[in-house]
């Protein structure tokens, strides 16, 4: 058999040969390299600590320390098991969407009927068209599964079928286990990278699958969402978050989950979803969690120093609405305008938070995490607009600011008026940035940055005392 092998142009095989000339000396030089730094290493060591043996002379015998009889027990080949690997959040979504469609197929030929309670921050959502956006975005991303794929192709036949939308409109038994073990896992250039987004929303997934199914841990799941909505609220200055705050306080109250439905959750999530990474990084300390619990024998235990009152969020969600209606206090008015407080303020400060409900361990408590009682109820209440436009009345009246410096004093502003104090940290993040992403040094001169700066520290100090 012959076979016609195309020459390159001349000027090409020159060309190639010496990228190859070239790569050659790299290796080469490579190999030297590494030769240097074997006889290198070896140098130190036997400058730092000298040849412990003597020229030539080498170690011949290693002493074995066997502690708790390791060595007597892995001489007799013990049974091992794998550990347990948490499977990956792509595939773990994709699962939990398969279990909500599931359940909804099953109250469908049950005959039993979804709650479909209005959704009043936004359109109406029936179970039907919920079970065809989860089975779309199922589809979708199946369809976007990659044959040539290594890892895809044992299971191209499975992937096959069901890249077909119509493969979707029934799921029997055998094409859930089929999507469960061979396609679920799988890679797809269907690809989300906000990864916050996707941990609430499989937060959300599972808080309707425990509506659905009447799971023991809807408590558990619904205190987290709540978590993450009153982490967002702490940041209505955020003009997406502010949009939504409506919603935001609905959720992280009580009254929006009683008889909460699939259809108020899966409206919930696709407006909180994009909002959940805002959450300021210090305040992002919410844990997501995937384990069975195994429950054995009833055991009553005391614990010291526990309690059985309410937790610091709950304490401050009824602190706020106390203090709120009881603003005109003389005490809370001079926290509020920034005025000094005096011993006696602080007292009677102190005495609305028990009036409030809040015992003194959980008034320690948010004391010690503020730094300061004034800058905890501060934080409740917010810095008088006034106040705080005074404040920063220097860096605005009388001079020519660019409409870049006030819009920047105007967020700072903004900013105090809700959260009552700021940390300097604040004007290098969202959203400061965004009107420059160098931070304040690019829109102000350093040395007004400093004093704007020094503001902020009063303005802390000032609740602090």
């Amino acid at each position: 058999m012959k076979l016609a092998v195309p020459l390159l142009p001349l000027p090409e095989q020159h060309c190639i040969a010496t990228i190859l000339d070239q790569a050659d000396a790299l290796r080469a030089k490579r190999r030297e390299a590494l030769a240097q730094l074997d006889s290198l290493t070896q140098s130190i060591f036997i400058e730092m600590f000298g040849d412990l043996y003597g020229p030539g002379q080498h170690k011949q015998f290693f002493n074995v320390f066997n502690y708790c009889q390791n060595l007597e027990f892995f001489s007799q080949n013990p049974d091992h098991s794998d550990g347990a690997t948490s499977e990956p959040l792509t595939k773990r979504l994709f699962k939990a969407r398969l279990q909500v469609i599931a359940e909804l197929d099953r109250l469908t030929v049950d005959g039993s009927k979804v709650e479909e309670r209005a959704a009043v921050y936004g359109d109406q959502l029936t179970a039907e068209q919920l079970r065809g956006e989860l089975a779309g975005t199922l589809h979708q991303t199946v369809a976007a599964m990659n044959m040539d794929n290594f890892v895809e192709r044992p299971q191209r036949k499975s992937v096959e079928r069901l890249a077909k939308l119509d493969a979707w409109n029934t799921l029997d038994a055998d094409s859930h286990a089929e999507l469960n073990e061979r396609v679920a896992g799988l890679p797809t250039a269907l690809v989300d990278d906000d990864e916050d987004a996707k941990r609430f929303d499989l937060a959300v997934l599972r808080t309707q699958l425990a509506v659905l199914q009447a799971l023991p841990d809807f408590a558990a799941l619904k205190g987290r969402i709540q978590a993450i909505a009153s982490a967002l609220e702490d940041q209505m200055s955020i003009p997406a978050i502010k949009a939504q705050m409506v919603l935001i306080q609905s959720v992280a109250g009580e009254e929006w989950w009683e008889n909460v439905t699939v259809i108020l959750l899966e409206s919930a999530r696709k407006k909180l979803r994009a909002l959940v990474k805002l959450i300021e990084k210090g305040k992002k300390n919410i844990v997501y969690t995937d384990f069975a619990d195994e429950l054995g024998i009833d055991a009553t235990i005391e614990l010291p120093g526990a309690s059985t009152g309410m937790n610091l969020a709950k304490f401050k969600d009824k602190a706020r609405q106390f203090l709120r209606d009881h603003e005109s206090h003389l005490s809370l008015q001079r926290l509020r305008r920034n005025q000094p407080l005096t011993t006696s303020d602080l007292a009677e400060l102190e005495r609305m938070l028990v009036e409030a409900g809040g015992s003194p361990e959980v008034i320690k408590l948010a004391t010690e995490q503020n730094h300061g009682l004034g800058i905890f109820i501060r934080s409740l209440v917010g810095l008088d607009r006034e106040t705080a436009k005074q404040a920063f009345s220097q860096f605005v009246v009388g001079t020519t600011a660019t409409a870049s410096q006030l819009e920047f004093i105007d967020l700072i502003v903004q900013y105090l008026t809700e959260n009552g104090t700021m940390d300097a940290a604040r004007l290098y993040e969202s959203p400061f940035t965004d009107i420059s992403q160098q931070g304040p040094e690019a829109v102000f001169p350093v040395a007004k940055v400093t004093e704007l700066v020094q503001v902020l520290d009063d303005i802390r100090e000032r609740a602090r005392a």
